[in-house]
């Protein structure tokens, strides 16, 4: 069905990158999902209603929530797509996420309502009739649930929509939802086990599972999380590939929503060449990093004299002394000093994230292992975090 509606609302609806399909795809799939839901919530709150099964009534307040999610998406995606403006010159994705946060909310409301509900109703028992209607609506419900997760996962994959992934996970634990409550109704008929209640707390405890989960997973990226590894990756490989450039580091990707973020990094580029010429070499990889990933890039350069062979020969010390203390450990801008009685070695040192060490300990370490090796050296080290998640 998505895949009919983009051909006949969605221009040029192949072409997933584009802010515009991208939003379009959203809101489309918002509008779907508000549909779909609220058709579940009619008809098992009424099969409820007539047949008095909280297990049920549970389920249909737990489709409602998920309509009003889906109310929530569709205006994350329309207001996401926003110009940037003097207020906000990064743009608005970030109200992608922010959306994403208030769906996960509505979740764990709704599974503490749906929790304090069975709980008095086991207090309260009241007896249940089981129906036709009620295998009819909920097997209907399972295959609607088993569809809009496999919309919400295939085209949240294509355009990069984490609320989409979101949505299509919560899709999947309500179809698990449901078949608890079709099972529940089936040992009723049959047996007569009276353990509708019962699967009403597991519903809303399940409910509320997806939506820590879910909470986990917007605030994530608004606290600021590593990037991608495929991304990151992508982007060294288009960096290393110039000849110009012989190493980087401190590469920091801002994540603004999706299909906006920013990067900047540092590329060591030899000391001898034409400034010119290497100048117009970060150029065409800031470009190329625009066009390939649809990131804004922003590369500093950091001059090294790759002639100096005492330059060479200390640095490769100093690595194989750090390298002894953690193998993640990486270091960048290393220079020397010569003076009369010694020689300094400046250079940053890259820590992993959950590095044990302190810092103030890590440096005194490095100073006092590479003056071991050679008692003419003697390290200047500041400490730098991996915001990239490379050494990790």
């Amino acid at each position: 069905m998505i895949t009919l509606l983009a051909k006949i609302f969605i221009k040029n609806n192949k072409d997933y990158g584009n802010d515009q399909v991208r939003r379009k795809y959203g809101m489309l799939a918002g509008g779907l999902g508000i549909a779909l839901n609220l058709f579940l919530f009619a008809s098992k709150f009424a099969v409820g209603l007539l047949t008095n099964a909280i297990s049920v009534t549970a389920d249909a307040f737990n489709n409602l929530s998920d309509a009003g999610s889906s109310i929530i998406t569709l205006i994350g995606f329309k207001l996401s797509g926003q110009k940037p403006d003097n207020e906000h010159p990064f743009g608005h994705g970030r109200i992608e996420y922010i959306s994403g946060l208030f769906v996960s909310i509505i979740i764990l409301i709704v599974a503490f309502e749906l929790i304090k509900t069975s709980f008095n109703k086991i207090i309260h028992p009241e007896e249940v009739v089981v129906s036709a209607y009620t295998f009819i609506f909920l097997s209907i419900s399972i295959i609607v649930k088993i569809y809009m997760f496999a919309y919400n996962m295939i085209y949240g994959k294509k355009i990069s929509s984490s609320v989409m992934k979101a949505t299509a996970f919560d899709s999947i634990s309500d179809t698990a939802a449901t078949f608890v409550v079709l099972i529940c109704s089936i040992l009723y008929s049959v047996f007569g086990l009276k353990i509708d209640a019962y699967a009403g707390i597991a519903v809303g405890l399940f409910i509320a599972y997806v939506g820590i989960k879910s909470l986990s997973e917007t605030v994530s990226p608004l606290l600021g999380k590593t990037p991608d590894p495929e991304l990151v990756k992508q982007i060294e490989d288009i960096v290393n590939e110039s000849d110009c450039v012989i190493g980087i580091h401190d590469m920091i990707v801002h994540d603004y929503g999706p299909t906006r973020q920013f990067v900047s990094l540092h590329a060591e580029v030899p000391c001898d060449q034409d400034i010119l010429y290497i100048h117009d070499c970060i150029d065409i990889i800031e470009y190329k990093i625009k066009a390939i990933t649809g990131c804004e890039a922003s590369i500093h350069m950091d001059p090294v004299d790759t002639n100096d062979a005492n330059l060479g020969e200390a640095k490769a010390l100093v690595t194989e002394t750090i390298k002894e203390i953690d193998e993640r450990l990486t270091l960048h801008d290393f220079r020397m000093v010569h003076g009369e009685t010694h020689s300094n070695l400046i250079f940053d040192v890259v820590i992993p994230h959950k590095f044990k060490m302190k810092e103030e300990e890590l440096v005194a370490t490095i100073q006092k292992n590479v003056n071991d090796k050679n008692n003419l050296y003697f390290c200047v080290v500041n400490v730098d975090n991996d915001y990239a998640g490379i050494t990790s």
